[in-house]
């Protein structure tokens, strides 16, 4: 069967046992795998850049190419068309307005009746490694989402790793993102290579801050290791859908976007929970007739067939309880009061409401972003976004009179730990 149709209450345990926090844990084997990888990485630099490119992206590069060159990024424009280069700045116009209202709301200032005032203010990372995912496709989207928020923020220097096709170009439509976007270190390295270089440095990628981006499991596990040693976003690996619906919902809309994220990766995860078992069967026959003419058909029944299900529950309550201990990537509600349910979920990627706000739209224009913890990491995961790109420090000012009054306080506490010094550094003011 393409996708097996089963009762909640059957299949819960085992569509858990392979979540965060019921699994931790990469699988030792891959570990080990990509730990000698970044340590070739460390110890020979741009040497071992060029030879695993060679190795698993079928193209030989020199180290003066490992750099896109300006000359690249301008003919590359010659070759994307006038409504892709439209469709990259509206997406970026978008996510940029969205960003802003974010850090507008991030900085406040605190007062209190004895007149201490506390301002909350950010300051940008100082540089940032943004990793865009090749292989299958070229996702100039994934650039706009990784880069975007980070120069909102105001980081100076952004990154980009991307890896090259076979005759050792990137895709235009990375480099023209990438321009538009305002990135002027772009590299053409992939996979834990990338990760390991942005990490660790080589003779030509200096090493930065902080690495951002989704992947493959190999992309995945090198993010892991290096996080030891380098602060990561969040773990981003396949892509992830769960629509929780009623007997309202339109089951060829679930069906298309079921199979709309199944087209991302074999690796993929679309599941419907569904109260109506009419529903259930209507979507099991939709993906059945559509997949016959869908693009990519044998990548999408793949991907529904290791990772898809749909899941009948005896309630609403039933479904929203499966959905915040599975802990979806993007969470679809199609179904009435959603928004009542959504105020009930707190354990998803991104919440989307109504049967008009497909996962589709939101991975490119709507104007949130995409990069979204998967495998159940958004139990403690956020979306990427400008906050990831910045820190915070309060600015804190105390007059003589706030300081009498909280001064017994003060003294106290440090007394009580031993730290005599401290209540002096205080009292020393309020004899002067």
């Amino acid at each position: 069967m393409l996708v097996k149709v089963l009762r909640l209450k059957d299949a819960r345990e085992l569509a858990l046992a392979d979540r965060w926090p019921s699994r931790r844990g990469l699988d030792p084997g891959l570990l080990d795998y990509v730990e000698k990888i970044i340590r070739e990485v460390r110890e020979r630099g741009d040497k071992a850049l060029i030879d695993l490119t060679e190795k698993f992206d079928g193209t030989r590069l020199t180290v003066e190419r490992l750099r896109v060159s300006r000359e690249e990024i301008k003919d590359a424009y010659s070759i994307v068309g006038e409504e892709q280069i439209s469709a990259i700045k509206l997406a970026r116009d978008r996510v940029e307005r969205f960003e802003r209202s974010i850090l507008e709301r991030a900085r406040f200032e605190y007062g209190d009746e004895l007149g201490v005032r506390i301002r909350r203010e950010y300051r940008p990372i100082r540089s940032v490694g943004c990793y865009v995912p090749g292989g299958i496709a070229a996702y100039p989207s994934t650039l706009i989402m990784a880069a975007v928020p980070a120069r909102v923020a105001g980081v100076r220097r952004v990154v980009v790793c991307s890896p090259p096709r076979r005759d050792g170009s990137v895709n235009p439509l990375i480099l023209v993102a990438a321009d538009i976007c305002g990135i002027e270190e772009l590299y053409r390295v992939g996979g834990i290579q990338a990760i390991a270089a942005l990490a660790y440095g080589t003779e030509t990628i200096k090493p930065v801050d902080k690495i951002v981006g989704p992947g493959n499991r190999y992309v995945l596990a090198a993010k892991s290791i290096i996080s030891r040693d380098v602060p990561i976003d969040h773990p981003a690996g396949p892509s992830e859908i769960m629509v929780l619906a009623d007997d309202s919902a339109n089951p060829h809309y679930i069906a298309l976007d079921m199979i709309s994220q199944a087209e991302h990766d074999p690796n993929s995860t679309s599941i419907l929970v569904t109260t109506s078992r009419r529903i259930a069967e209507l979507v099991l026959e939709k993906l059945i007739h559509l997949i016959e003419r869908a693009p990519s058909g044998d990548r999408i029944k793949a991907a529904l067939e290791h990772n898809g299900l749909i899941l009948v529950a005896d309630s609403m309550d039933e479904a929203i309880e499966f959905a915040n201990d599975f802990a979806p990537e993007h969470l679809e509600i199609i179904a009435e009061k959603p928004y009542e349910i959504s105020e009930r979920i707190n354990s998803a990627g991104l919440i989307l409401i109504g049967a008009y706000t497909p996962v589709s739209i939101s991975d490119y224009c709507l104007g949130t972003n995409h990069i979204l913890p998967t495998g159940g990491f958004s139990h403690v995961y956020s979306s990427l976004s400008a906050l990831n790109f910045i820190k915070f420090v309060n600015v804190a000012e105390c007059p003589k009179g706030a300081l009498m009054e909280l001064s017994g306080c003060a003294r106290t506490l440090a007394k009580s730990e031993g730290m005599l010094n401290h209540a002096s550094a205080i009292d020393g003011r309020l004899k002067a």
